[in-house]
């Protein structure tokens, strides 16, 4: 059976952010939501990705050291249908999110960068005031949330991208280990109250 709500993780050759993201993601959601995880479905691709190359070494030690593991994990190429099913699309920079539109222009309600998202949240209505009957439905009420803050957030620009690690040393795939933790977990969290 599907999952009631799907996020789609998007980077250039998904085998560093975006595997991150969606291999850290889930294991933050099973860890906070249990068997209940199961109905937010986390998935990842690139816009050039490396096709069924595993998460890039540097990219799973970061993971590691977050406490979760790239386990089977495949790089998939960003396709039409991708962003079709999903219910909120998070791309690691604003060219990312260009590109997810230029693909599926109807989805732009659902797609920001992980930074602009995050930084939306500070905006958006807790659980108790998101409309809808089941855990899903109140997820689209804060997809929809976003999407309307979207045009009342100052700044943005170059804080929202976050820079690609791939022939960077260790250190700079821990910075961006960070700053996909500090954004997305919140997001998550967010997410997983509203069952």
């Amino acid at each position: 059976m599907p999952p009631g709500f799907t996020i789609l993780m998007v980077c250039t050759g998904n085998i560093c952010r975006s595997a991150l993201a969606e291999r850290l993601g889930r294991a933050y959601l099973d860890e906070i939501m249990g068997a209940a995880a199961a109905d937010i479905g986390l998935v990842s691709a690139g816009t050039r990705a490396v096709v069924g190359s595993a998460m890039h070494p540097d990219s799973a030690l970061v993971l590691a050291g977050f406490g979760a593991e790239p386990g089977d994990f495949r790089a998939q190429q960003l396709t039409e249908r991708l962003p079709a099913r999903a219910d909120l699309i998070l791309t690691m920079t604003r060219s990312h999110r260009r590109d997810v539109l230029a693909m599926a222009p109807r989805g732009l309600a659902r797609t920001f960068t992980l930074r602009e998202a995050a930084a939306l949240l500070d905006d958006v209505p807790r659980a108790a005031d998101l409309a809808g009957e089941s855990a899903a439905e109140r997820a689209e009420s804060l997809v929809a949330a976003l999407a309307s803050a979207r045009s009342r957030r100052q700044g943005g620009g170059d804080e929202d991208d976050i820079q690609d690690p791939i022939r960077q040393p260790l250190d700079v795939h821990q910075e961006v280990g960070e700053a996909i933790t500090e954004a997305l977990l919140p997001l998550l969290r967010r997410l997983a109250d509203l069952r």
